[in-house]
């Protein structure tokens, strides 16, 4: 359980270094890479931890999918309520689909 904490800390981090500054369009660009390089350095010390912890308990495939799986999650939410994009059909559709890697991922571990 551990690791998936540190991985939605993780990908709040990286979400907003990757995608922070769209909404500040004005900011120069240099500017937005240099802040979202410090906010990334966030997303690192979460996400080390979270690999090193998860590893053995999961696969480094499993680790993957679900890292994958929770971004997804956590980019939906920013993207709604910071960014204020609606969520569509196709994009709730597409989780799904995710969604069910993550179960063939896991299947058949015992």
């Amino acid at each position: 359980m551990i690791t998936v904490i540190l991985l939605i800390i993780s990908n709040a981090f990286m979400t907003f270094a990757w995608y922070g500054h769209l909404k500040h369009r004005s900011m120069p660009l240099v500017s937005a890479i240099v802040v979202s390089w410090l906010i990334a350095f966030g997303e690192y010390c979460f996400q080390v931890p979270a690999n090193r912890i998860g590893y053995g308990q999961f696969t480094g495939y499993q680790l993957k999918v679900i890292q994958e799986c929770i971004t997804l999650v956590v980019f939906t939410v920013f993207a709604y309520f910071y960014l204020g994009e609606p969520v569509r059909w196709n994009y709730a559709a597409s989780f799904l689909c995710v969604l069910g890697a993550v179960g063939f991922a896991f299947w058949g571990k015992g």
